[in-house]
């Protein structure tokens, strides 16, 4: 089945999971698309079984705390994640034992954004301390260090050869992943229009796109290539200054992001036209939302973890 405006409007609710009794703050698929994992805000972390379509494990973080969490690359069985209590240090988790493999100290602030390469055992955290450190899985000492001058929000592309940095949410900064010390190869300006602070960044699968997601109702897409604003897309209900996760489908053709109400609003890339407006139920704002990278289904949270499915027309 191809994702068509027609076919993203036809998404309903498969499965609602209450599973958590605070805020669901970050979800990740693993990369065959066959589970999905959930970290939040009650020090939970839920593993889900997609193929099963239903829970599977629940470990705990009370300790640290955890925040943002991420499969690593080409592998379901192992995490890295945040914390967001004690210290900064990120951890490497093998779900299998519920056993922590590595430890990566070296942020002395709370850590905004993680990144895991598409290609290699590398991820990319950006911090409240204003820094972007490179670490590689097998070692615990950070790889590199780069001063993006401000504070940092940072994605690897989906080749795994550059990273973008949004500073400051005024300055997009791109960066390749072997000559990062010699700091940014090519900078962007972005003026956006209204008062809001940028709090994520990820490109499109197609290399094409970046995306950048507010604290305010608007977020925006631009040329990865050239910097230019391609869409900006709003209308949906963020007036408490949340910050909504957005994310593109995996053929880069939609934009889609939760709102405070629960809803679910979806945008083409192609013409910037609003494609549907989805209502998952949902009792809270809309924290995190993931489409899976190889199955027709998609995740929204907010205590809550909803899946849906596409209601195929049989005639």
């Amino acid at each position: 089945m191809k994702l068509t405006d027609s076919a993203l409007r036809s998404f309903r609710v498969a499965r609602t999971y209450r599973e958590n009794s605070e805020k669901v703050n970050c979800l990740d698929y693993s990369p065959n698309g066959e589970n999905a994992i959930s970290s939040s805000d009650d020090d939970r972390i839920v593993l889900y079984d997609i193929v099963r379509g239903k829970p599977i494990q629940t470990l705990y973080s009370k300790k640290y705390g955890v925040d943002l969490i991420r499969y690593t690359h080409g592998d379901s069985q192992n995490v890295i994640y945040t914390s967001n209590k004690l210290d900064d240090t990120i951890r490497y988790l093998s779900l299998t034992d519920n056993k922590y493999i590595r430890y990566f100290r070296g942020h002395t602030a709370r850590v905004i954004a993680l990144s895991m390469s598409p290609v290699e055992d590398m991820f990319i955290s950006g911090s409240l301390d204003k820094t972007i450190r490179i670490w590689d899985l097998r070692s615990e000492n950070s790889q590199g260090l780069t001063d993006p001058l401000g504070r940092p929000i940072c994605s690897f592309d989906p080749d795994g050869l550059i990273f973008a940095v949004g500073v400051e949410s005024q300055t997009i900064k791109l960066y390749d992943v072997r000559a990062f010390d010699k700091g940014p190869f090519k900078s962007f300006e972005l003026r956006l229009h209204r008062n809001c602070v940028w709090s994520g960044l990820k490109f499109s699968n197609d290399g094409k796109q970046i995306l950048i997601s507010t604290n305010g109702g608007m977020i925006c897409i631009l040329n990865a290539f050239s910097g230019d604003m391609m869409h900006t897309f709003s209308g949906y209900n963020n007036s408490r200054g949340l910050t909504l996760e957005a994310c593109f489908t995996p053929d880069s053709q939609f934009v889609m992001i939760g709102s405070e109400d629960g809803r679910v609003h979806v945008w083409n890339t192609d013409n910037g036209m609003k494609v549907a407006v989805l209502d998952g139920k949902h009792p809270g704002p809309i924290s995190a939302i993931q489409f899976n990278p190889r199955y027709m289904t998609f995740a929204t949270a907010c205590t809550n973890m909803t899946f849906w499915l596409p209601i195929l027309d049989d005639t």
